[in-house]
């Protein structure tokens, strides 16, 4: 059971899924939600991951952030999208067991 002053990082936070999760939490009374944009932290550079996790120090993180196109974009940069999508679940999964983030 997550504590309602516990530090929640929602990866996503704007998109479909993150946003949901981000109001159903607020709804449910969590106080402590950690949110960042990619324009303000790029799950793709470890780097910025390790020191977002370093400084923060989550205790839950809800994982619902991807590269998103539309059809064409990816039919056309199918490498492209699962590498950096790979990137976003490997930096985050990893930080999250070097931080022993609970769940």
């Amino acid at each position: 059971m997550l504590e309602k002053g516990a530090k929640i990082y929602i990866a996503g936070h704007r998109g479909m899924v993150g946003s949901a999760i981000l109001r159903k939490l607020k709804s449910e009374g969590f106080t402590s939600l950690i949110t960042r944009t990619s324009e303000d932290l790029d799950l793709r550079d470890d780097k910025q991951v390790a020191a977002f996790f370093d400084t923060e120090k989550p205790e839950y993180v809800f994982l619902a952030a991807a590269k998103v196109g539309g059809i064409i974009a990816n039919k056309t940069y199918k490498a492209n999208f699962i590498y950096d999508n790979l990137k976003i679940q490997n930096n985050v999964i990893h930080q999250s067991y070097t931080y022993s983030v609970k769940k």
